[in-house]
């Protein structure tokens, strides 16, 4: 899915100095421009978190999109190079929803040789204690960097705090 309707590539995979591999311009991205469809295989989140065991994967390293009604795209089986977006607290990307299937557009004009990026804004259900966000430590570099990779916790209101707190990640 490295090809747009016109035009040829849009970007190629290569080593990143945020993390891994990483997808870079090689030519100019307009701003809300569709880049690409995340793709992979459809899993129930349920069944992922059974058959996830420790130490197979790096701590905080997946290739889960969550897609809503506890589905998500698993792009290490059957995806494609937008696997290879990595975190920004500064992204120059964001993804949309539709139809049950992730696309990515460019939040603003991507130069040649920019990495796309989005922002992650991951979420768990544990209390983000050192060790949690060193599991999902931020490696962006970006002057907003907020050091990790989950979403930012704002500070709950008297109703929030007193209303039970879902466990089931994914939904």
């Amino acid at each position: 899915m490295n090809q747009s309707l016109r035009g040829g590539p849009r970007f190629v995979v290569r080593r990143s100095p945020v993390h891994g591999r990483g997808l870079f311009a090689i030519r100019t991205i307009a701003a809300g421009a569709l880049i690409c469809e995340y793709k992979g295989t459809r899993v129930k989140w349920q069944d992922v978190q059974q058959h996830n065991r420790p130490g197979e994967a790096e701590a905080g390293h997946t290739f889960l999109f969550d897609v809503e009604h506890g589905l998500v795209i698993d792009g290490s089986k059957g995806g494609n190079s937008a696997r290879w977006l990595n975190h920004s607290c500064s992204p120059n990307c964001e993804a949309e929803l539709s139809n049950n299937r992730i696309f990515i557009y460019a939040l603003r004009a991507i130069a040649p040789g920019e990495e796309l990026a989005l922002d992650y804004a991951l979420v768990v259900d544990e209390r983000h204690s050192r060790k949690v966000c060193e599991q999902y430590l931020c490696r962006c570099a970006s002057p907003e960097c907020r050091g990790t990779m989950l979403e930012k916790r704002r500070k709950a209101t008297k109703l929030q705090e007193r209303m039970p707190r879902s466990t089931s990640a994914g939904e």
